[in-house]
């Protein structure tokens, strides 16, 4: 580390090691109460609320966390910077079905179940296992550096949002939103419960498709031969001639003795297999609602745990034992048509345990969602609120505009219990939060999907159904982060639910859909593909600061975001890079006390007008999310301008009668440039910070402002310049196999060049000395107005050289001679826009430069 010649005891390291400084200072944060809220301080000062979406209390930290956190600690960290005061909001869901799986599994370990211990014991189980095994993710967020206020940490269990919970269930029911019925819904037989259609997970899979003939008139196919046991009708559409004679007839079920009515219906697509189905309204969704309109009864051949309990040879198989059965017993009988084939088709599986679902008739709680569902649509068709980026907008509207009632009964243990109370004669109550139901009545056993109690997450973690100063102040929310793949679990359900109890208030203001993390390939992260990066491991190895940098340099609005290790270990780089120039500049006296000098040298004038160009563009890209361009824009200001050209440049006026205003203007650049990072990388800007300024923290310190008074367009084309003529040479010394730090002697001839008030800069640069009495140059580089002829006899290969010039001067005479054609040819004058035209002679005018300039560095070589 070089040292100037007033250089400072600095109280850094010589080497930035994460893991001693980040746990250290995210304590001293909480413990200084920077990340908390107060609704009633600063009244007149702008709010900025964020609700974290609240992660499972079995869940732990995965790369998608660590994205969506990431984004989120930056927006509130600058609003913070900015003056607002900020609230982001911790918390955890109970995740109902996860959560009782893990317990379960824990108790069957002693070999009992839950029905050993009975509904309160189980309860009581899961919230201890909750105190001590669950919320790991709550000290991971920790570590990545989480700014969030931890006194408001709330749990969608806990009581005040199950009085929330209670709240919004009485309002839905008593206005008729909320009813019971038996329809067709998504079930579990593994986890024994309803799900709703967002629980259920598609993927295609490869299926045996079987043509069956019920008569001689009549063949049917079907993937689930075993359900066949169930059906009520055959259906065949009103306009197909081939069936009309049919329609109102009836036909023998086969295996069965049954008979069944043949039923017209437009729902059956003609073109699709022999144009007539089967209807089996207890176990698929579509023949259910075929059966509702023909008034069909539903037969149930199955068991909550998907066993066949229709009367015969198969009752008591398992469904999928009892389906190849099936076709068996129809191959007997001589009713298959076609042999089994293969046949891919999409098969819902249950989110939580991949269990194929089973769709299944059934008595469950709804809600019904037209009306919430079209308020939610409404608020975002007129800008209540705004999806970023906004070509996400329609999958939002398809979703909200095509929802189906939702299914919010779970039949569980663990979960917010439905509030409703059941009389000795069939009478129903749900009574309100502060209302006691009737004695010696009996408690729906079921349980509220998880998703009911989230949806109020916004709202209940401000104090709702109280109407408290939380509330005014943070409510609305500013903005919702989140990934497009849950778009349709959880914020459709916060915009219902938000719209409806809040009088129609939205409840963010913005929602920003970010992409999935994938590995560098743009391959989806899977187990079973052996890519997944844990990014506590990339904590541990390269810092939190390393880790949110790599995933903001891959953020754009709604878009994937690819990673790898590699990319991981640069960002390591790029801390240890500042800290090293931080450390340089304090070692030579940086400081921000006073004000910036009113004479600036040409250097330091370009880089503050540069800063002013940073932070504009940094503050306009963080305003639309698009964290990407923020990131690339602040890595290449502190990689390429400050640290590779200023610094090197501050050495030379570090050294004379510049120093002091260099001094000045360099802790100006830092400060800067190290408060625009913060929202990014917090813990190494906050320990340089604090080191250069003295100040407490920079958590709470000023958000850069654009100064346009620093605006300096002479000074920046002047360094430009310089930064072209430097380059030039730097790549003349590589081609010639001179080492970086190699001193070489050379003349500067600069004509009427403004550079030539950098000469000792250039010469620093370049590593080029002062010729000695009697020098002769060997090679000669025009460049920028300037001439600079070295010596490199003995150190260049002039034959390797000589060849690579004349390439380069071939290469721009045919340049020069294609562009001279274009604008000699009058058909194409006569055609070509004028943009094009003077992009041509822009060419043809730098071809003839280039040429120009190869034939001067070649008859500067020396001979042979």
């Amino acid at each position: 580390m070089e040292r100037g010649p007033e250089a400072a005891d600095v109280d850094l390291p010589t080497k930035y090691q994460p893991a001693n400084v980040e746990g250290r200072l995210y304590e001293r944060w909480v413990s200084a109460g920077y990340f908390g809220a107060d609704a009633a301080r600063r009244p007149d000062a702008p709010s900025y609320s964020i609700v974290i979406p609240p992660p499972n209390v079995t869940g732990s930290l995965h790369m998608g966390h660590a994205l969506d956190h990431s984004i989120q600690d930056a927006l509130v960290r600058r609003r913070r910077m900015q003056g607002y005061e900020t609230l982001w909001v911790p918390g955890m869901d109970h995740a109902g079905i996860a959560t009782q799986n893990v317990v379960e599994r824990e108790l069957a370990k002693e070999g009992l179940s839950r029905h050993d211990l009975g509904r309160e014991a189980f309860v009581d189980r899961v919230w201890k296992w909750k105190a001590e095994s669950g919320g790991r993710i709550l000290g991971q967020m920790r570590r990545l550096g989480d700014s969030v206020d931890w006194s408001r940490e709330a749990f969608t269990m806990d009581d005040r949002r199950a009085r929330a919970v209670r709240t919004i269930f009485k309002r839905l029911f008593d206005d008729g939103l909320i009813y019971r019925a038996e329809r067709i819904i998504n079930w579990c037989p593994r986890c024994l419960t309803a799900l709703s259609d967002i629980e259920v997970e598609h993927a295609e899979r490869e299926g045996e498709l079987v043509s069956i003939r019920y008569s001689d008139d009549l063949v049917v196919a079907t993937t689930r031969a075993e359900t066949m046991l169930g059906d009520t009708a055959v259906a065949v559409h009103p306009d197909d001639d081939r069936y009309k004679h049919l329609v109102g007839t009836e036909v023998e079920l086969p295996l069965t003795g049954r008979r069944i009515p043949i039923v017209a219906d437009e729902h059956v697509d003609p073109a699709f297999g022999t144009g007539a189905v089967k209807v089996t309204p207890a176990h698929d969704p579509n023949d259910f609602e075929i059966g509702r309109r023909h008034d069909l009864p539903s037969l149930s051949v199955m068991d909550e745990r998907g066993v066949i309990t229709a009367p015969g040879p198969f009752q008591g198989l398992d469904r999928f034992e009892a389906r190849p059965a099936v076709v068996a017993a129809l191959r007997e009988d001589g009713r298959i048509v076609k042999e089994v084939r293969p046949y891919l088709h999409a098969v819902g599986h249950c989110q939580r345990c991949q269990t194929v679902v089973e769709p299944r008739v059934s008595l469950q709680w709804f809600v019904k969602v037209a009306p919430l569902a079209r308020a939610a649509g409404d608020a975002v068709r007129d800008g209540r609120t705004a999806i970023h980026p906004p070509e996400m907008a329609p999958r939002y509207f398809e979703w909200v505009d095509n929802m189906h009632d939702w299914c919010i009964s779970r039949q569980l243990w663990w979960g917010h219990r439905i509030p409703v109370w059941y009389g000795p004669d069939g009478e129903v109550v749900c009574p309100g939060p502060d209302e006691e139901a009737p004695a010696g009545w009996t408690r729906d056993p079921d349980v509220l999907d998880t998703w009911f109690s989230s949806a109020l997450w916004p709202f209940s973690t401000l104090g709702w159904p109280e109407e408290g100063a939380d509330l005014a102040r943070f409510y609305p929310t500013s903005v919702l982060v989140t990934g497009y793949d849950i778009l349709f679990f959880w914020v459709a359900r916060m915009m219902m639910f938000g719209l409806y109890a809040m009088d129609g208030v939205v409840p963010f203001e913005a929602i920003a859909l970010h992409g999935m993390v994938r590995d560098q390939n743009g391959k989806k992260m899977s187990k079973s593909f052996g890519n997944v990066v844990d990014p506590l491991d990339w904590i541990d190895r390269y810092g939190a600061d390393a880790t949110r940098f790599t995933l903001l340099r891959g953020a754009n609005p709604g878009g994937d975001v690819p990673v790898a290790e590699d990319w991981a270990q640069g960002s390591r780089n790029f801390c240890n890079k500042l800290f090293n120039a931080t450390r340089f500049a304090l070692m030579n006296g940086a400081h921000v006390r006073g004000d910036l000098p009113a004479e600036l040298t040409t250097v330091d004038a370009w880089i503050l007008s540069r800063l002013q160009t940073v932070v504009a563009d940094v503050d306009g890209y963080l305003e639309s999310y698009e964290f990407a361009k923020a990131c690339e824009t602040l890595y290449h200001f502190a990689w390429d301008e400050v640290c590779d050209w200023y610094v090197e440049l501050s050495k030379v006026q570090l050294n004379d009668h510049r120093a002091d205003a260099t001094r000045r203007v360099l802790g100006e650049v830092l400060d800067t440039l190290l408060r625009m990072l913060h929202p990014v990388i917090p813990f190494v800007t906050e320990e340089l910070w604090t080191t250069l300024t003295g100040a407490e923290t920079v958590v709470t310190a000023a958000w850069p402002a654009v100064d346009g008074a620093r605006a300096d367009k002479a000074a920046e084309a002047t360094v430009e310049s310089l930064q072209r003529l430097v380059t030039e040479v730097r790549r003349f010394r590589a081609d010639q196999g001179l080492k970086a730090g190699q001193r070489v002697a050379a003349a500067l001839e600069w004509g009427d060049s403004p550079l030539v008030a950098h000469e000792e800069a250039v010469r620093s640069l370049l590593r080029l000395t002062v010729p000695a009495e009697g020098f002769t140059a060997t090679a000669s580089l025009p460049v920028e107005g300037a001439v600079v002829r070295l010596d490199t006899a003995g150190a260049i290969d002039v034959a390797a050289e000589r060849k690579r010039l004349e390439k380069d001067l071939a290469a721009a005479r045919k340049d020069a001679a294609q562009t001279r054609g274009k604008l000699g040819n009058e058909a194409f004058m006569a055609k070509a826009p004028e943009a094009v035209v003077a992009k041509n002679r822009g060419r043809l005018a730098q071809a003839e430069a280039d040429i120009a300039r190869l034939e001067s560095q070649l008859a500067a070589l020396p001979a042979g």
